[in-house]
């Protein structure tokens, strides 16, 4: 095909929209104050999207339909796991209530909305809602291909009122107007509530599919706005409990679950009395609207609500500790802020979650030695707040979940609940200003179940608002570069369905292409293009071959860890290697000239025993033994002097500690397993701190490496 010019472009371009369902633009009236208010919404059906999926050849293997109860054995017993969201319980619960006799299965939606700004200038904003398919493998439908998410409908936005913002019947106004407008997009679903759907899947079984809202993603006001309740200011501030507005800050402390049928209860007593009614959903958080999502089947939208690890924590809670941290610096001066902004950027703001992460994870480590015991009580006792918090970030961000890690996680909140009144107490009695004393706010409390939320719905990604808001950028793209800044929602949405039609018909080109491969097409192209792993290793950049006795010549003045190193190099040659298996005929001499090949680059793929810092990769071909890849480590085995210290006991730190320079010592590069990041401490010659935080994978072999 050959497309000439722009026209052409466009006339393809509207060829492939046909492939997909199109928006339907409808008009929302709601009276208020003795006038009809009108909007407009834009919704793509919920189940045509649905089954544009289900029709899709290359999505229809990937498709999970039952609910699983999933164990692995730990070395002493068998441990139930959570990862997808139909290893949670919600899915096994909601599948046992489906009609019996059928073959019936749930399809999952996963559902995000929240408004955003297309202008620079934020005058010009969008509220998009956006759609995943839980039945997919995460790796799915959390992707930007086809089966990942998808924009299926443009919320009016209303303007503000000066003369009507803030009050009651104006909020609630906005709250009918969002619940109206997202029943259009729910209209086919609640259709297909009771009856069903029936289909025949790839594995030729006819199921009957019955929608199911299994997730809501959002920020808090987003949830506030779904669950109808009245704000992080009201007596009931969660979307998910009845904890006391005074309560918030008190994670030791459980209340009972909020439920729809008590909320449409409360509503009924509002229907008959409207002064016993008002009392009581004040006093439950509640507004007196009805929630759409009730009109769905086993998709209590409190139950539905989940976890947000990105709003809750990284720019949530992490925000209030950061504020706290810049004021104590600020009392101690200069120099305790200097010493601190040589290993972190505090003062530099950041509205992206995956930096303000990766500022926590630093920031920790960076002020062990500036909020010390003695020199800040207050900041020593918010850096304990700050590593229990760093412990709750690294374990909810886990992807595979156990019932150990749960135990672990369930038990983190009452060590970060002692830390902070501890905070409150110190700060109550600083002479610092301003120190934050009241915590009472929703994001202390959240991440209280968080727990439940894993073990309902699997692992915190399956319903992280942080790919949702990823796709926020495509619709501001279009905004900037692709139309006139008039009727924005018409021309943004058919740029959007363009591009998802382009990838629809991409995956079907690359599809048809796999099918005409011939099989010795394919093993040309696996001889073509060699595995570069060899086990769990790689290695890269590689220098200039050069001899043993240049690189001492070379190396020895500056570093003393390469004097004698062709007599250290020949001695593990002859000693150590018969260890790994090989069998040497004769003694090996290593000649002034022998070549060795240096590489900068090494990359692991795969248990920590221990610690070594990389000094020098090589490789070189031994006579009559083969090709090998060594490297010069200087291993972090020396024992620490004296009893553990304080600062570890508090800060759970794992403390290591290096061996002289000069007693470096070879070994073979396949030893290696896990790469590590580690922190000197200025304070301890040769002695570091393993940062623990920096993945999922580093969190978890510290945990084992601490037993």
């Amino acid at each position: 095909m050959t497309l000439n010019n722009d026209a052409d472009l466009r006339k393809a371009w509207e060829h492939a929209t046909d492939q997909v369902t199109l928006f339907t633009k409808h008009t929302i009236t709601v009276p208020y104050k003795q006038e009809e208010r009108v909007y407009e919404t834009h919704t793509l059906p919920l189940w045509e999207w649905a089954l544009d999926l289900l029709d899709n050849p290359v999505l229809a293997p990937h498709f999970v339909w039952d609910a699983q109860r999933v164990y692995k054995h730990n070395g002493a017993e068998f441990e139930r796991f959570y990862n997808e969201p139909w290893t949670g319980d919600r899915w096994w619960d909601v599948q046992s209530r489906l009609p019996p006799g059928l073959k019936a299965a749930p399809f999952c939606f996963i559902l995000y909305a929240d408004k955003t700004r297309l202008s620079s200038h934020g005058t010009v904003k969008a509220y998009p809602v956006i759609v995943r398919c839980a039945n997919l493998l995460v790796g799915i439908w959390n992707g930007e291909g086809i089966g990942g998410g998808c924009v299926v409908g443009w919320l009016p936005i209303i303007p503000k009122d000066a003369d009507e913002g803030g009050k009651p019947g104006f909020v609630n106004l906005k709250h009918v107007i969002w619940h109206e407008s997202f029943l259009k997009l729910l209209e086919l679903v609640v259709q297909y509530l009771k009856t069903g759907y029936s289909h025949q899947c790839f594995d030729k079984i006819i199921r009957w599919l019955f929608p199911i809202l299994l997730i809501l993603s959002a920020d808090y006001e987003e949830q506030c706005m779904m669950s109808l309740i009245r704000g992080q200011n009201c007596k009931c501030p969660c979307p998910v409990c009845l904890v006391p507005l005074e309560e918030l800050h008190d994670l030791s402390k459980t209340f009972a679950f909020r439920s729809m049928q008590d909320t449409i209860d409360a509503l009924n007593v509002y229907k008959t009395s409207k002064g016993r009614g008002e009392a009581l959903l004040k006093a439950l958080g509640l507004r007196a609207i009805a929630n759409i999502f009730w009109l769905i089947a086993h998709s209590d939208p409190h139950e539905a609500i989940s976890f947000d690890h990105l709003h809750a924590l990284h720019i949530g809670m992490w925000k209030h500790l950061l504020e706290e941290l810049k004021k104590i610096l600020k009392a101690l001066g200069r120099s305790a802020e200097a010493k601190l902004e040589n290993h972190s950027v505090i003062n530099i703001t950041f509205s992206d979650g995956n930096k303000m992460q990766d500022l926590s994870k630093q920031t920790l480590y960076s002020a062990l030695n500036v909020l010390t015991h003695r020199a800040s009580p207050e900041g020593y006792q918010l850096l304990r707040v700050i590593g229990s918090y760093l412990q709750l970030d690294s374990y909810i961000g886990l992807n595979v979940h156990t019932t150990s890690t749960l135990a672990a996680l369930d038990a983190e909140p009452l060590v970060f609940n002692a830390a902070l009144k501890d905070y409150v107490e110190r700060a109550s009695m600083s002479p610092i200003e301003d120190q934050k004393l009241d915590w009472d706010f929703p994001k202390t409390h959240l991440w209280k179940h968080v727990t439940q939320d894993i073990r309902m719905k699997g692992a915190a990604r399956n319903y992280s608002t942080h790919p949702n808001e990823k796709l926020h950028g495509p619709l501001k793209e279009a905004y900037e570069c692709q139309s006139n800044g008039k009727d924005v929602a018409d021309q943004i949405l058919r740029i959007d369905q363009r591009k998802y039609a382009v990838k629809l018909l991409r995956v079907r080109v690359d599809t048809l292409d796999e099918q005409r491969s011939l099989p010795d097409d394919e093993a040309k192209a696996g001889e073509a293009r060699p595995d570069l792993f060899e086990g769990h290793i790689k290695l890269g950049s590689p220098q200039q071959p050069i001899s043993v006795q240049d690189i001492e010549n070379s190396h020895s003045q500056k570093d003393c860890v390469f004097q004698g190193f062709r007599c250290k190099f020949s001695d593990f040659i002859n000693t150590s290697l018969p260890g790994y298996g090989y069998h040497l005929e004769r003694w090996v001499t290593i000649p002034a000239n022998f070549q060795i090949q240096e590489h900068q680059y090494l990359k692991l793929t795969q248990d920590v025993s221990v610690f070594a810092l990389l000094v020098f990769m090589f490789k070189c071909q031994l006579p009559d033994v083969g090709s090998f890849e060594f490297t010069l480590v200087q291993p972090f085995t020396a024992g620490i002097v004296g009893a553990p210290r304080r600062i570890d006991r508090d800060f759970r730190l794992t403390r290591i500690k290096a061996v002289p320079r000069a007693s470096s010592i070879f070994v073979p590069l396949c030893s290696f397993i896990h790469s590590a990041l580690l922190y000197p401490d200025p304070a301890h010659q040769d002695e570091f701190i393993v940062v623990d935080h920096i993945d999922s994978d580093m969190f978890m072999r510290m945990k084992m490496w601490a037993r």
